[in-house]
């Protein structure tokens, strides 16, 4: 594995913790090895840069009974709701469950052939701040929204 900047020894990031952290914020991407493993930290910052082309595609089909139903392009998640702001409400919830499901048994997740790439975009939903911050990673086409 190349890293840019070197590789920090794991004990003496823990002897240093405070000064580790400030330099993730100030100094960019940490990366650490510890026997035979190596990790990265990062700000939350520069994972919201790094994960940011990660965003959803919603498709939209008007049911007979005039409601809504909402999926998200190569994501087995769709809802419905009776208006298109309702719809789009319950995939973002459904959206952050999904996500929170994923981290939550992440190597059932990681390791599953058709949900290894949804990480990226797990990702970018699991460092926005709040909900209208994940509602705007779900991107519609033009005048659907």
């Amino acid at each position: 594995m190349i890293h840019m900047a070197g590789v920090l020894n794991a004990t003496k990031v823990r002897e240093n913790w405070g000064q580790f952290n400030d330099d993730i914020v100030r100094q960019g991407p940490q990366f650490v090895k510890r026997h035979r493993d190596s990790w990265a930290a990062f700000s939350a910052e520069h994972l919201k840069v790094a994960f940011a082309p990660f965003v959803f595609k919603a498709t939209f089909t008007q049911e007979e009974d005039k409601s809504y139903t909402v999926t998200l392009d190569g994501f087995d998640l769709v809802e419905n709701g009776t208006t298109r702001e309702e719809a789009m409400e319950l995939i973002t919830e459904e959206l952050i469950e999904y996500a929170t499901e994923y981290q939550n048994e992440f190597n059932v997740f990681f390791n599953a052939p058709n949900r290894r790439e949804h990480f990226p975009y797990v990702m970018n939903v699991l460092i926005q701040d709040n909900k209208k911050d994940v509602k705007d990673l779900i991107k519609c086409p033009v005048g659907e929204r």
